[in-house]
């Protein structure tokens, strides 16, 4: 279980991650005409995480089948706030998060079910954190409210145009690649940090396809 000192608050309660896995993973789907809508949305959930899989591959921060001991070696001397995505040591969760906080380097481990992702958490906690159609949006989502967060403090803004979300801050600074990404990746994450209409760039398509397959700012 991930310290709770280890994950800053600078507003509102925190949920802590449980290490219990979510039964409802394991759920059976008896063969019946009555769940021929549950089939369909099985076949949409698996394209769904087709599609966040690739963009972990396309992100250069997941790191596949990583301990927890072998991410805090990687991460032990990392800045606060450095982070990766591996696959989870735990059955029944695809993914964890691995992030460097103040008191050292801290797992979270990431939930899929009905075809969305989110952090694992006690039950009653569950329904107040957001989820995602990918681990990267999840991940994006957290690293840009803890940006939004700072840049307010920073400015004495305070909180009044932050997110609402308030159950789970992390601070996520900046994304501990795996190997050095390729310059071609990084033109990418700049444009996409700086237009969200790629098809409205003066781009061959061949390069707006390319930009569409990561369409992320981390």
């Amino acid at each position: 279980m991930p310290k709770s000192s280890g994950v800053p608050s600078p507003s509102g309660p925190m949920i802590i991650p449980t290490s219990a896995p979510d039964k409802s993973l394991n759920a059976v789907r008896l063969k019946d005409s009555e769940l021929e809508p549950r089939r369909i949305e099985s076949r949409e959930d698996a394209a769904r995480l087709q599609r966040a899989m690739s963009h972990l591959q396309e992100s250069g921060w997941y790191w596949g089948p990583l301990t927890a001991a072998q991410a805090k070696q990687v991460l032990i001397d990392a800045p606060e706030g450095t982070f990766l995505l591996r696959d989870s040591s735990y059955q029944g969760y695809l993914l964890t998060l691995s992030v460097k906080t103040s008191l050292g380097p801290t797992h979270l481990r990431i939930e899929h079910a009905t075809g969305m992702f989110g952090f694992d958490s006690v039950i009653v906690a569950r329904p107040q954190l957001r989820r995602f159609e990918g681990a990267v949006d999840l991940v994006q989502h957290y690293a840009l409210t803890y940006k939004h967060l700072a840049t307010q403090n920073d400015t004495g803004g305070g909180n009044h145009s932050a997110p609402t979300e308030k159950t789970l801050q992390l601070k996520l600074t900046r994304p501990l690649h795996k190997v050095s990404p390729s310059l071609q990746h990084l033109c990418r994450i700049t444009i996409n940090q700086h237009s969200h209409c790629h098809q409205d760039l003066p781009l061959p398509r061949r390069l707006q396809d390319f930009m569409l397959e990561y369409p992320f700012v981390l």
